[in-house]
């Protein structure tokens, strides 16, 4: 098992939560996982992004910013629902883990 399969789910919940305080973009994502020291690819964000939106808790559109266009994802109301129900399973499992350290 990689650190990636251990903390994609983790990942997933940033991601939702970063969306639910702005609009995100898989470059800005990127360097915000890095600052809490997760070194991901593009090729492994996308697919998370996308699975995401296809599971409907994001939804995406391109924007135009000078000659680039980036996608630009958005929580739904559905991803918002999932994270509220996540944040209390995170709270269980981390108290959990946390007590028996």
């Amino acid at each position: 098992m990689t650190d990636k399969d251990l903390y994609g789910g983790l990942i997933r919940l940033h991601i939702l939560h970063h969306a639910a305080e702005e609009p995100i973009f898989g470059l800005g994502i990127i360097e915000e996982l890095r600052r809490h020291g997760y070194e991901m690819s593009a090729g492994t964000l996308y697919p998370m992004l996308h699975g995401l939106e296809k599971k409907g808790y994001l939804i995406s559109r391109h924007e135009r910013t000078g000659r680039r266009t980036r996608r630009i994802y958005e929580i739904t109301k559905q991803g918002r629902v999932a994270l509220a129900q996540a944040r209390t399973k995170v709270r269980e499992l981390f108290g959990e883990l946390i007590e028996g350290y």
